[in-house]
């Protein structure tokens, strides 16, 4: 198990360029089972989580070259369905949650696809139900082995149809509109979710041949095709890895500049961090945070009442930033309430800040109200351990903030989310040792 060694307390400074989207990449990968031709794609994240997929894809058939720093070609021309039903792909399908998406271009493209109950982080119930009756609506039948936690849908010919999707999934809607593009017919897909991610996804369908329109809607309709040729895709910088870098700035009041954002598929991301009282300067396409020297103050609704800040589907703030936003507060100027209404076991990790100094009341699983030091005490340093990616960032994040050295074990967790991050954050003046 490694750990991180940190000495907190030191302004950082300089430039540092996100990676690419973690979870477009792992709805990208997916998508080159649709096609037996050539799919070039870069800005991959080098990341664990990722490697994971692209693993599993090679023992799947897929031929693999890696073509430069960041930058791979896949062709599914011999997939090897037989390795599905192999004790190995059991094994690697439950230790990565995004393996759940290769089911949806093996059906459409193949009759069948199969998967163990995928694994991930340790963040509450993430049901798998939209994804499966999607493909049932597309013609699928379901079958379910208890005893060995796998799942299967087979069918001889996908047609398409109306659906109305019980949630807005982001990795449900990837998975049914890759099994709908080479289905018989007109598919409908309401309450689809709309993510960069997912708009990413369906543009590169698109140049693959499919027929998708109502991108970035919640009404996606999908004229199914016979077949899919190749393309070229890049994938969207990290926007979670971007909140990430702006938490890190104002927590450790340093002057940081963030390159090439994307600030089209930001959304409601930089105004979020705003509302905290953070200093946010557009740059051409990068974003420049000053130092603040003098603290930053948490704005109050219009009524003066405190402040809330929750997570929902896109357009809303997403859920992988609130423990960003957390984090944050506990030396902003202020009291904000988080709200974390996605997901019931993400803000158990305030238990580990609260140790190092910081003001927080857990009100129940879903909500925290954090009252802010102002910079007039620093977070201490202290002994912890990553329980997931995000929750492992932040703590990351207030280590550096905090006086003293402090140890984070587990880091094996932040490792799946976040490249090369130890040596990233010394290019700009961090104190991070790799143990």
């Amino acid at each position: 198990m490694g750990t991180f060694k940190i000495e907190g307390g030191i302004k950082l400074k300089g430039e540092i360029t996100p990676q690419g989207a973690k979870n477009e990449a792992l709805q990208i990968l997916c998508a080159v089972l649709l096609t037996p031709e050539k799919v070039t794609i870069s800005n991959i994240p080098d990341i664990i989580d990722v490697n994971k997929l692209i693993t599993l894809l090679g023992n799947l058939g897929v031929k693999i070259q890696k073509i430069g720093s960041n930058a791979y070609t896949f062709q599914a021309d011999d997939v090897n369905l037989k390795y599905l039903e192999s004790i190995d792909f059991k094994d690697e399908g439950r230790a990565l949650r995004g393996s759940i998406m290769i089911v949806g271009p093996l059906l459409a493209r193949f009759g069948k696809g199969y998967i163990p109950k995928p694994g991930g982080d340790k963040i509450g119930r993430r049901r798998l139900d939209t994804h499966f009756e999607g493909f049932i609506n597309l013609g699928a039948k379901f079958r379910y082995n208890k005893e060995d936690y796998f799942y299967g849908v087979e069918a001889e010919k996908l047609k398409g149809a109306y659906m109305l999707l019980d949630e807005a999934s982001v990795t449900g809607t990837a998975n049914i509109v890759m099994a709908a593009v080479l289905a018989e017919g007109k598919t409908t897909i309401y309450n689809a979710a709309c993510e960069p991610y997912l708009q990413q996804l369906c543009k590169m369908l698109n140049a693959m041949g499919a027929k998708i329109t109502g991108i970035g809607s919640n009404l996606l309709e999908i004229e199914g095709v016979e077949s899919l040729g190749g393309c070229e895709h890049r994938i969207l910088p990290d926007m979670i890895e971007i909140g990430s870098w702006i938490g890190l700035a104002a927590m450790t009041q340093s002057e940081i500049t963030i390159k090439d954002v994307s600030w089209e598929n930001l959304g409601v991301i930089p105004n979020t961090f705003r509302k905290l009282g953070i200093t946010l300067e557009k740059k051409g396409d990068d974003i420049y945070i000053p130092a603040h020297v003098d603290g930053y103050e948490i704005k109050t609704d219009i009524d003066g009442s405190i402040l809330t800040i929750a997570d929902a589907p896109w357009p809303g703030f997403t859920p992988d930033l609130l423990s960003i936003v957390l984090v944050v507060a506990t030396q902003a100027k202020g009291e904000v309430l988080i709200h974390q209404k996605m997901f019931e076991s993400r803000l158990f990790f305030v238990d580990k800040l609260i140790d190092m100094g910081a003001k927080i009341i857990l009100c129940d699983p879903h909500r925290a109200t954090i009252i802010g030091h102002n910079f007039k005490s620093q977070l201490k340093a202290t002994t912890m351990s990553s329980p997931d990616i995000r929750a492992g960032i932040s703590l990351l994040i207030a280590a550096l903030s905090a006086k003293g050295t402090s140890t984070i074990q587990n880091i094996e967790q932040i490792d799946r989310g976040y490249e090369k991050i130890d040596e990233r954050l010394r290019a700009i003046g961090a104190n991070i040792v790799r143990v």
